[in-house]
């Protein structure tokens, strides 16, 4: 199969890019650079069935291009960021909303038959019901989140006018090798390793009771090509279907990584949730998923990725 992937380079999508070339794909790489890093496709560049386009998906002839050929489209290019969508929300809409829109009519225009997108938890904000059903109601608390939505109901339009099948997978909190701690938004299991590493503390914002459903990178990149290949449609959650307190996480990853430094308090964060715990029964039912790496496995498989030099250490 030939297969796009925007955002290739980023933490998600190199992963997925790397998969899909090592099962004997044909994989075009689309991405800016903006937050995705060359050093994740760098041993993909020489690759024979690997392609590697600089672009961004505001641009929408240069989609076109790619586009052409192509038996599907993973969209994963997005600004994958709470905190930077608060400071900058036209920006986030124009990339993650608008960004959407023109990968779904680049696979009109060139008869793509089916994208399978990110998405996020982050569209369930703080209702109090857990676990989050992908039936409830929205109730997005940034930017971020509607932009996130407002694809989600692009597909649906797009898949019921022009007949793209379309899957939206609402990851909630991705982890593992290639995840860049080093940026202001970073995600806390990477901010944890490296502050750890470095013998600090970690930093949480808020008291450390708030819980995250956590699920290692592997299983997300399994997820998107099994809802790819199955036929699937619709929105669907992706998670490890168990949560833990970010105080548990610290000390877990204190445990794992031999470093007694107990974590530092700060003001919450505005727009984050408080909690998320996924049921990924209607992505089991669709395409068969359930994740197969346990989350004291993920960490060490993660920790041991950033100890050996990963993300420029």
């Amino acid at each position: 199969m030939r297969y796009i992937v925007t955002g290739g380079a980023g933490f998600i999508g190199s992963n997925l890019a790397e998969r899909l070339a090592h099962d004997g794909h044909e994989v075009v790489v689309v991405d800016d650079f903006a937050t995705g890093r060359r050093e994740n496709i760098e041993h993909l560049i020489d690759h024979p069935q690997v392609t590697i386009i600089e672009g961004s998906v505001t641009d929408l002839s240069l989609l076109t291009d790619a586009c052409t050929g192509a038996d599907g489209i993973f969209h994963q290019a997005a600004i994958a960021s709470v905190p930077r969508s608060v400071k900058d929300p036209l920006e986030t809409n124009a990339v993650n909303a608008g960004g959407t829109v023109n990968v779904l009519w680049a696979a009109k225009e060139c008869g793509v038959p089916a994208v399978v997108a990110a998405s996020t938890s982050a569209i369930y904000g703080d209702d109090p019901v857990f676990p989050k059903r992908e039936t409830m109601a929205p109730t997005p608390l940034s930017p971020y989140a509607v932009s996130k939505l407002a694809g989600e109901y692009y597909g649906k339009v797009f898949s019921d006018l022009y007949g793209i099948r379309t899957a939206f997978l609402r990851y909630f909190n991705v982890f593992g090798p290639r995840q860049d701690p080093n940026s202001e938004y970073a995600a806390v299991i990477p901010k944890f390793i490296t502050r750890l590493l470095d013998g600090k503390p970690p930093i949480i914002f808020g008291d450390g009771e708030q819980t995250r459903d956590f699920i290692f990178v592997a299983d997300v990149v399994r997820a998107n090509i099994q809802a790819m290949e199955s036929g699937a449609s619709g929105v669907f959650n992706i998670a490890g279907g168990r949560r833990i307190s970010l105080n548990e996480l610290a000390l877990h990853l204190s445990g794992i990584t031999d470093v007694r430094a107990p974590p530092v308090y700060e003001s919450p964060r505005p727009g984050d949730v408080r909690d998320s715990l996924a049921d990924i029964s209607r992505a089991r039912e669709a395409f068969d998923f359930s994740p197969r790496c346990t989350l004291d496995e993920g960490l060490r498989e993660t920790v041991t990725w950033f100890r050996d030099g990963g993300a420029g250490r």
